[in-house]
């Protein structure tokens, strides 16, 4: 049987007994079952996943002894900064879980001038927890141990006026360049992907005076989170650890 992975909120010291958070006590005390002398391993984002024993449970709550912090040395090689334009029903919460399975390495959600959604106040802090609850569950399943930092959403203008010194790329299916002619990735990449009715003329002119490049994936007009996907994809067999 396979051993439970679980994200924990806090740091974790050895031998010394801790409660587990309230989401950790749903998942594996409610929804799973296990009970004490239970094997379990959780993981707080500092890159280690930490064996760990379930030592007592009661009617709403359950403590654990982690036995040793072990290295994963899981993470791609190449840090990604996916800026992706958000998108309408579930349609976002996908391209985050797939993407942290995927190797990315931070996300920011942006606003853009033919972007559906409107998210302002209460509704946007609520969605931006939404959003990195749902990266830490998909590092539950795949195995990371490092948690990627869901940014504050902010404007498409706000996000390719920052600077950024390492390869800045951009889905254009006019492009003549494909991801192959470019070599330099050593200081990290910033992708960018549109929204479902794509980028204006004046927003893909923005970018590429910021030094968003044009890159070709085939011929095809993609959806939004089949481009988002596509292009980690490619991100990581060309820089990565995808092979």
């Amino acid at each position: 049987m396979r051993v439970p992975r679980i994200y924990h909120p806090d740091p974790i010291d050895l031998n010394v007994e801790a409660e587990l958070s309230a989401d950790g006590f749903q998942h594996l005390i409610k929804v799973l079952r296990l009970n004490v002398n239970d094997s379990i391993v959780l993981f707080n984002g500092d890159g280690r996943n930490y064996p760990a024993t379930i030592t007592h449970v009661a009617k709403k709550s359950a403590s654990f002894k982690a036995t040793a912090a072990e290295a994963n040395d899981i993470e791609s090689p190449v840090h990604v900064h996916l800026g992706q334009v958000i998108s309408r029903g579930d349609r976002m919460d996908f391209v985050l879980q797939k993407s942290v399975e995927l190797g990315v390495s931070e996300i920011t959600p942006l606003f853009s001038e033919r972007c559906g959604v409107k998210l302002s106040g209460d509704r946007l802090e609520k969605k931006q927890q939404q959003w990195q609850k749902i990266v830490r569950s998909a590092c539950e399943q795949c195995g990371r141990s490092v948690v990627p930092d869901v940014k504050p959403a902010q404007t498409l203008e706000n996000f390719i006026n920052n600077s950024f010194d390492g390869l800045r790329l951009t889905l254009d299916p006019t492009a003549e360049q494909p991801l192959s002619s470019y070599t330099q990735a050593d200081k990290g990449i910033q992708l960018l992907i549109g929204p479902e009715g794509g980028f204006t003329d004046d927003e893909v002119s923005n970018a590429a005076s910021q030094g968003f490049k044009p890159m070709k994936l085939g011929p095809r007009i993609l959806r939004t989170e089949t481009a988002a996907l596509s292009a980690l994809t490619a991100v990581q067999y060309q820089f990565g650890d995808l092979r």
